[in-house]
């Protein structure tokens, strides 16, 4: 994937920073919301868990195949620390590759299956199930090579002012991070949670689903689901947070 030819000008003023001490949404919970995340019984994420699981263990009338049948039972034949690594560049699948495409990937040709769209359900299910296999694993997204002008078309986004409030995820994130808004304390926005399970909400979500939510906020006209753009904001915003376990799901407001 090529970065989109409207920011190529902005990338030699923008250079690549990751914040020197990324810290996990979890930081900024209160002591309730933790205590729902850390025990898998209270956590309401767990039940998007075990769909993904029923998935990745069918195996409908006429199909050879299940997901279980190539990656065993339960998984235990996916690499996690790789599943860490997740978005990938991968120029067998056309380029920048995130976990979710990967999945999708495998739902249409290993299991001869129509593809799921962005954003359906039973692909953030499967999604959930499978980075929830690398629960604790740090997350670990290359930054180097041909994924740093990638990581940096992310970042002008990133710091890109949008809709009617004139206002870019870094505002939040980076300006305000740690003070309150609407009773909440904002986070970095760091992505190890995701798919996380939003209690304003009530459901679970993922993260083009939240980046979404994020640009009506700002009354800015949402990306669509599973663009180029969102591709490139999961990129850069994963990468600045290399280091953090994966939580998935994760309890968030």
């Amino acid at each position: 994937m090529r970065c989109p030819a409207c920011l190529l000008p902005m990338l030699l003023l923008l250079p690549l920073r990751l914040p020197a001490e990324p810290l996990s949404g979890y930081v900024f919970l209160d002591e309730a919301t933790r205590a729902m995340q850390d025990d898998d019984f209270e956590n309401p994420g767990m039940l998007t868990v075990d769909r993904g699981s029923e998935l990745f263990h069918e195996h409908r009338e006429a199909e050879e195949y299940s997901c279980s049948g190539c990656h065993g039972e339960d998984g235990a034949e996916l690499d996690t620390k790789q599943i860490a690594r997740y978005p990938v560049f991968n120029p067998n699948l056309g380029g920048l590759v995130t976990l979710q495409e990967r999945v999708n990937y495998c739902w249409e040709i290993s299991m001869d299956r129509f593809p799921l769209s962005a954003g359906h359900a039973d692909l953030i299910a499967l999604e959930t199930f499978v980075r929830n296999l690398a629960r604790g694993e740090k997350v670990d997204v290359q930054t180097d090579g041909g994924m740093a002008p990638l990581i940096a078309a992310g970042e002008v986004l990133y710091n890109t002012r949008f809709g009617q409030l004139d206002m870019a995820c870094r505002h939040c994130h980076v300006q305000h991070q740690g003070q309150m808004l609407r009773g909440q304390r904002l986070s970095q926005g760091q992505a190890n949670g995701f798919p996380e399970y939003r209690l304003g909400r009530g459901r679970i979500t993922s993260l083009h689903q939240r980046l979404s939510e994020c640009f009506v906020s700002f009354r800015a006209e949402p990306f669509e689901a599973g663009s180029d753009e969102y591709k490139l904001l999961e990129l850069f915003i994963m990468s600045r947070g290399n280091g953090l376990e994966i939580e998935t799901p994760a309890v968030r407001f």
